[in-house]
């Protein structure tokens, strides 16, 4: 015989003050006609009150039970008493209890369930509301609501509420079309609910920033917003408000230690703990982390705190910002020597798979620069050959500050990553940095030296500024450089290549782009073999060799497909090249689709600057294709677009000669200006503004007084007719200087 249920479980409890009704969610419910209808969302997403307040409303619809489940219901026969005591007003015929003899399997599935079944139906509809059904784990009690919840009587509903995800018999009937669903993710606040808790809160509004903060940081979740709110409302000064907030925050760590980690096993703290240092929880770091059982742990615990959010992969999840910050709480008070391992033994596993980013990260924060370093040069190289620059760039900015700017190799990495990205100035300042930090037989990438690499780059940088002169006269040297079958071989005989074909030299540069396309075939390397191949296209094009061009066209094209490089700067001449070539089929309407595509790819690069020659060729081709169409006035527009692009090339070659057929202005380079000589001391300085260092770390470099450089800069600027470092530098370059 089990004993009486306490009449406070069969009520709703009473509302918050400053309760927000919540319009959206209501209709969600009032609209559901399936007859399971489940809440599930993490402890404080407002399950209770959402249905607290939507019971209120259920007159029109029959009548509604309540009943709020704790730990004391954890067993079948107490389960069904309370909810045979929660119905028993709207269907007095079923007994309050159950008889003397108990709850038995046997009497569960003869007795019990048929007599349920019968008795609640026929009467009216009647809704049964279950709060806490996370409460509810022994195995009978379970399998008993799993038998109830699919042979529930027409006109009857039940409502489940739980801080879980709902197991057997919720499969089942969601696949029937049985269950209507509300998870974390629809009783999360949206920004203007939370706006509207908080204005009612606080007395008036707050400030879109202060409110765009606390839900960022509370990610919409009901109790935290609250309680942060309720800790603003307290403020009366700036000051106040400062206190307030870490009052707050020390209130919601408070709400969840004792909501979600207190009630977990010690195995489960230990792996929350762990893998706290993670950015995104899947197996296999969180097992390097937690051992062998941390896969069972993470679908279980995904399943029972759901402040394990998904991600994209649903395998792998990232905890919630507010239990994120609980946990490392928590995890930094057993000393910084637990954090420092855990980071490391991160680091070392993403370092394994390969997966640079997160182990850059993880060992810069457990204090291994050395290995954080080794993980950006084992991994860079591939990332640059597909396109990948900017994720490279990323990986310097995690390490920490002046790691690169004191290493040789790492500022030939960021100047190769400025060049993946179109950006030949900031590649060119890293270059003159490793100039200055260079300290022997320093290998970079495969196979070369950091010099031969930086001779590389420093020629790629030229064709991309659109020096084809100086690329041609510094490329024979980085050839030579450079060994057969490599990256960096095929990098140099690209940018040299394209220094020829652009100075009218088809054959010999037919000859070096196709070594490229060999050496960039022999490395991997996708971005050399699509600009080497796209450009082989142009020259075979600009040299009358239409059939070879078509021949080439379709493989660069393929390339390009092949590595995924359809929006990066380098697929651009195989795009021109096959326009050209629709253009000489008279295909103008395939034409325009494939110019267009080289203009977006060009629009969308934010260095407008870069390649030159290349957008002036495109122009050019615009202005063809126009022409074609007799469109005479956006055929002028574009050949003048051409003739300002081909204005920024301190050679212009063959493009002088198309524009000139075509009837545009002949191309005029501007003459350099020229600066009063400089003093050896005073090149010294300028070369050195070149990197990040102060003018007082270029003092100590120089073995000079700080009072010197201050000086000597003074001196540049006067000599350039510059106003700051970047001018100064920006103008030694045009003027042949640097």
């Amino acid at each position: 015989m089990t004993s009486s249920v306490a009449t406070f479980k069969l009520h709703p409890p009473a509302q918050p003050p400053h309760l927000l009704t919540r319009p959206r969610l209501l209709r969600r419910l009032e609209a559901a006609t399936e007859p399971v209808v489940v809440l599930s969302a993490p402890a404080g997403a407002g399950k209770t009150v959402l249905l607290t307040e939507w019971s209120q409303g259920l007159a029109a619809r029959g009548e509604c039970a309540w009943l709020s489940l704790d730990a004391y219901d954890n067993a079948p026969d107490r389960l069904w008493s309370c909810i045979l005591r929660a119905v028993h007003h709207a269907r007095p015929n079923l007994p309050g209890r159950l008889d003397s003899d108990g709850w038995t399997v046997d009497a569960w599935l003869e007795e019990i369930l048929p007599g349920l079944v019968t008795g609640l139906g026929g009467e009216g509809p009647l809704t049964l509301i279950l709060d806490g059904l996370e409460s509810i784990t022994d195995a009978d009690a379970v399998r008993s609501l799993a038998d109830f919840l699919t042979r529930l009587p027409h006109g009857f509903r039940v409502v489940l509420s739980t801080r879980h995800v709902p197991g057997s018999p919720l499969p089942t009937l969601r696949a029937q079309g049985l269950t209507a669903e509300l998870d974390q993710h629809d009783l999360a606040f949206t920004p203007e609910e939370a706006q509207a808790v908080l204005t009612g809160l606080l007395g008036s509004a707050p400030t879109a920033d202060a409110s765009s903060a606390l839900y960022e940081a509370t990610e919409g979740w009901a109790a935290g917003l609250c309680i942060m709110g309720r800790a603003l409302a307290r403020s009366a000064s700036e000051a106040d408000t400062e206190g307030n907030l870490a009052r707050g925050r020390q209130a919601v760590t408070e709400y969840l230690a004792t909501e979600v980690l207190y009630r977990l096993t010690t195995e489960q703290r230990r792996f929350l703990l762990r893998t706290s240092v993670l950015d995104e929880l899947s197996a296999g770091p969180c097992q390097a982390l937690a051992g062998d059982r941390a896969g069972v742990l993470l679908r279980e615990l995904a399943r029972t705190v759901q402040l394990l959010v998904p991600a994209a992969d649903p395998s792998t999840y990232r905890h919630h910002r507010a239990l994120a910050s609980l946990l490392s709480d928590v995890l930094e008070s057993e000393g910084s020597n637990t954090v420092v391992s855990l980071h490391r033994s991160a680091g070392q596993w993403y370092s394994r798979q390969g997966e640079t980013t997160a182990a850059v990260r993880h060992w810069t924060l457990g204090g291994d620069e050395p290995a954080a370093v080794a993980s950006v040069l084992d991994g860079w190289e591939k990332a640059i050959s597909v396109g990948r620059g900017a994720q490279v760039s990323h990986w310097l900015d995690l390490l920490p500050p002046r790691t690169v700017a004191a290493d040789a190799r790492l500022c030939v990495v960021a100047a190769m990553a400025a060049l993946s990205g179109g950006a030949p100035e900031t590649a060119r300042r890293w270059l003159d940095v490793a100039q200055l930090r260079q300290t022997g037989l320093e290998t970079v990438g495969e196979g070369s030296t950091v010099s031969d690499a930086a001779a590389v780059a420093q020629v790629v940088a030229c064709c991309l500024k659109g020096e084809v002169l100086t690329a041609g006269r510094l490329g024979e040297a980085a050839v030579a450089g450079t060994l057969p079958l490599t990256a960096w071989r095929a990098l140099a005989c690209t940018a040299r290549g394209a220094a020829l074909l652009w100075t009218c030299r088809y054959e010999e540069a037919e000859a070096l782009l196709g070594e490229a396309t060999r050496d960039a075939h022999a490395a991997g390397h996708g971005l050399a073999l699509v600009r080497a191949l796209g450009l082989r296209v142009v020259c075979a094009l600009l040299a009358g060799r239409h059939e070879r061009a078509r021949i080439l066209s379709d493989e660069a094209l393929e390339a390009v497909a092949a590595v995924g490089l359809g929006r990066h700067f380098v697929s651009v001449p195989a795009y021109i090249g096959r326009a050209g070539l629709l253009l000489e089929e008279g295909q103008t309407e395939e034409a325009e689709r494939v110019l267009a595509g080289a203009e977006a790819v060009l629009a969308g690069s934010p260095r407008t600057e870069s390649e030159p020659h290349v957008r002036a060729l495109c122009h050019f081709t615009r202005s063809r294709l126009e022409s074609a169409r007799c469109n005479t006035d956006a055929a002028r527009k574009a050949r003048e677009a051409a003739g300002r692009a081909a204005a920024r090339c301190e050679s212009p070659g063959v493009l002088t000669d198309l524009l000139a057929r075509a009837g545009g202005d002949t191309v005029v380079v501007p003459a350099a200006p020229r600066p009063q000589d400089l003093s050896v001391g005073e090149r010294r300085v300028l070369r050195a503004l070149c990197g990040p260092l102060t003018l007082r770390e270029i003092a100590s470099e120089l073995y000079v007084s700080h009072n010197t450089v201050k000086t000597q800069v003074r001196a540049i600027f006067r000599k350039l007719d510059a106003h700051d470092r970047g001018g100064a530098v920006a103008r030694a370059r045009e003027c042949g200087v640097l």
